[in-house]
């Protein structure tokens, strides 16, 4: 939703002039009090509500100063735009499922890039505000960063919103000297805008446009160079990069707000995205330069697999859980596709009825968005203090009776730490295999979105519980019910 807004907001603010300055600029610091505690609020489950809330007005609020405190014609066309707008927004959010939520924030995020180069274009062609011919050439720095941060934030946005909806493979597509044609294109924008800054009048416009073009190409290369397993870090930077994009069109445009909601959003992307490099062992200088995802493996054979599958049936699964009285649940994105979070907080509840100690291991990149496993938990009214991160739990994996592995497939993944050949060679991983039984549930034996087959299924320790995760968690309920009838 935080995308969409600056998208709106930032064409808006295009559009504003100085009348009632004063009281806009009142509701602008209004507005930005909100946005700190909303980013403040959604630091924690129990108060996330709360922030997205906080978030809201202070968007609505900002909304409105830009329109009502700063435009003196043009409302009816406005409102022509924004109402069809706010319809399509509100059937999109209502209509989108849980597990469609990672693509639909990845194009949200495009629309504030798209946003970001349609101001600065304009902006050089007539610009929305009076600009001393001493300040010109700030100005026009402020134009070409804008529109080069912003067309990368838009394909590349774009194109994590295919990889993540499956429509582009969640391989890395690796072309021969990548970093360096990165680099000699981003030289290339460079000597650009010098030109473009040389420019007399409206001359500048072929480098201009010329740039934006490379810049494009810039965000489609780092996106399709970067594995599935590492989409969730994408994601988060290219919130990241939509946030310096909205901040770039509020200096453009001399809009405070705009500025100050770029900038909180786009520090707490690339504070959120190092985070959750540091959890799994990665550069984020990588992550900025498309490298992401493949590039840390070995150039060998991967390690064969040996072993064979034993399955495991649901009453085994609950003669287990009987017997077990230390429990770790895993879930993954395919508890998410097959929206079992429900019924497994029912499980989690007969369990815990027992006296038996259950818990939670998320690990920084489940499913495919930042905290994408936690939401799904909090929807179902899991408790949060049994919810924990991979580093807070992985210690305790070996003194586990039982592991619940529910749709999670390369975050449990062995070959990381075992086979430095392999593409995720290095990431940390959820040590199930380490417990005293570990039951994986997966429709089959396909592989994980980053493609890699998984050591795991064939352990000694380890059975696999195949078909529809809700349909076995129910069924898992059903029976652990009726013992207790008994």
């Amino acid at each position: 939703m935080d995308s969409l807004m600056i998208s709106l907001f930032g064409l808006l603010a295009d559009q504003a002039m100085p009348l009632n300055q004063s009281l806009a600029t009142v509701a602008y610091i209004i507005a930005a009090v909100l946005f700190i505690f909303s980013l403040a609020g959604l630091a924690h489950q129990t108060t996330a509500k709360r922030g997205n809330l906080l978030g809201i007005g202070g968007m609505i609020l900002a909304i409105a100063a830009t329109v009502l405190g700063g435009m003196t014609g043009g409302l009816n066309a406005m409102a022509v735009a924004m109402l069809p707008a706010a319809l399509i927004g509100a059937v999109m959010a209502s209509r989108v499922a849980m597990t469609g939520m990672p693509e639909l924030v990845a194009l949200l995020h495009s629309f504030v890039g798209l946003a970001a180069v349609l101001v600065g274009i304009s902006s050089y062609i007539e610009p929305g505000v009076a600009i001393p011919p001493s300040e010109q050439l700030v100005h026009d720095i402020e134009i070409f960063v804008g529109v080069f941060i912003g067309a990368l934030t838009f394909t590349g946005s774009v194109f994590a919103f295919l990889k993540l909806r499956g429509t582009l493979s969640g391989k890395p597509l690796i072309l021969p000297a990548r970093h360096l044609l990165n680099f000699v294109l981003l030289l290339l924008c460079i000597v650009l805008g010098v030109w473009f800054a040389k420019a007399e009048m409206n001359s500048g416009m072929a480098p201009l446009l010329i740039m934006t073009a490379i810049a494009s190409f810039i965000g489609i290369h780092i996106v399709v160079a970067i594995g599935g397993a590492d989409m969730p870090v994408v994601v988060s930077m290219l919130n990241s990069y939509s946030g310096w994009a909205a901040a770039a069109a509020g200096f453009m445009l001399k809009n405070h707000a705009l500025i100050i909601t770029g900038a909180l959003v786009g520090s707490s992307g690339a504070i959120l995205s190092y985070i959750m490099c540091e959890a799994m062992n990665r550069s984020f200088l990588s992550v900025i330069t498309g490298g992401f995802g493949g590039g840390t493996a070995g150039s060998g054979p991967a390690v064969e697999i040996e072993g064979t599958v034993k399955e495991f049936s649901v009453a085994d699964t609950v003669d287990l859980l009987n017997e077990s009285q230390s429990i770790v649940i895993v879930p993954g994105y395919g508890m998410a596709v097959a929206q079992a979070q429900h019924s497994l907080a029912k499980v989690v509840k007969l369990l815990t009825g027992r006296n038996k100690e259950v818990r939670f291991a998320i690990h920084p990149v489940a499913g495919r968005l930042p905290g994408h496993m936690n939401v799904l938990l909090a929807e179902a009214n899991v408790p949060y203090d049994i919810v924990l991160e991979m580093d807070e739990i992985n210690e305790d994996m070996s003194g586990t009776d039982a592991i619940l592995v529910i749709g999670a497939n390369d975050i449990v993944n062995p070959a990381a730490l075992e086979d430095p050949n392999s593409p995720i060679a290095g990431m940390p991983v959820i040590e199930v295999w380490t417990a005293k039984t570990c039951v994986v549930m997966k429709r089959g034996m396909a592989t994980g979105y980053a493609g890699v087959d998984n050591p795991l299924f064939y352990k000694d320790n380890a059975y696999m519980l195949f078909g529809d995760a809700k349909t076995n968690i129910d069924a898992i309920s059903r029976a652990l019910q009726a013992g207790e009838e008994r």
